[in-house]
């Protein structure tokens, strides 16, 4: 605490923007002990999980000037959770454009030999740590053979005991933790991307998909339905509906006017709503108007 003081008194800062939980406490903290005067804000990307209950809503509310949300959906949990709808503001992700930049060809054709796939194969995409991918896995059972599912983000082997139980042991491929540098040539493997989550406060990798030109599908949960519009720019299917995965995979496999629909109103949507420039310029309106600058 005694280094963001002496930070904030040589630099002459005038707003805090706390990232993380560790930083969220910190920065509070620091405030009270110290007398600092700046603004303090918090940035806040996923559906609380601790069970500090009204008593840290009503810490963090008291300890800072404003909290930054990323979709109306957060917002909506957060003042379920007792954070007035005053102290929210909402700013979407947004991604940047040397991400699709960095797309190499020669490193996609690598991988595809690196994973044995086929011309006849079509893949199933989905790039996160641990999120509910179980899901996919057995939506896998109603779908055809050339249909393969490429997990990146999970340790290899993390599904191979569900996998073995529904015979398929040949269709689930691993990447492993891959560097954001090479992201973009893995997503280029994809058919269709998919992201089960339901503790997601926005869904950054769809609307890195949507700008690859990938038709996604995501969970009707909050975050993601700030991104999707169902039949749109997306599909949605209901949490645990494992044969509902299956069925919107398969139409946008086997039905090639929804398939380029969904990607070029993807791609709209990235263009006009979610790139990084807007959400930088967003972050410096907010932040001037609270510093009265």
């Amino acid at each position: 605490m005694r280094q963001i003081k002496a930070i904030v008194e040589k630099y002459q800062i005038q707003l805090i923007n706390a990232q993380s939980s560790k930083d969220r406490y910190t920065s509070i903290l620091s405030r009270w002990r110290y007398g600092l005067n700046v603004k303090l804000v918090h940035t806040r990307r996923q559906t609380p999980q601790s069970v500090g209950g009204w008593l840290q809503n009503t810490f963090y509310t008291k300890g800072t000037d404003k909290i930054i949300v990323i979709s109306e959906q957060l917002k909506k949990t957060f003042i379920r959770q007792g954070i007035p709808a005053s102290h929210l503001e909402v700013i979407y992700n947004g991604v940047h454009p040397d991400f699709f930049a960095a797309l190499d060809d020669n490193k996609v054709q690598a991988l595809r030999s690196h994973y044995q796939l086929t011309p006849e194969d079509r893949v199933i995409g989905c790039v996160a740590r641990l999120k509910k991918q179980d899901q996919l896995v057995r939506a896998l059972q109603w779908l055809g053979k050339e249909v393969k599912l490429l997990l990146v983000g999970v340790e290899v082997g993390t599904f191979d005991e569900l996998a073995h139980r529904l015979n398929l042991t040949q269709t689930i491929l691993y990447a492993g933790k891959v560097k954001r540098e090479e992201l973009a040539n893995y997503y280029a493997l994809f058919d269709v991307f998919v992201l089960p989550s339901t503790t997601d406060g926005f869904g950054l990798v769809l609307i890195e998909a949507m700008g690859m030109g990938i038709p996604v599908i995501g969970t009707r949960s909050e975050g993601i339905i700030d991104v999707l519009e169902n039949g749109k720019n997306g599909l949605l299917f209901e949490d645990g509906d494992d044969k509902g995965l299956a069925d919107s995979i398969e139409l946008i496999m086997n039905t090639p006017q929804v398939r380029n629909e969904l990607i070029a109103a993807g791609r709209i949507a990235v263009q006009q709503t979610f790139t990084l420039e807007r959400t930088i310029e967003r972050y410096e309106q907010f932040f001037e108007a609270l510093i009265g600058n």
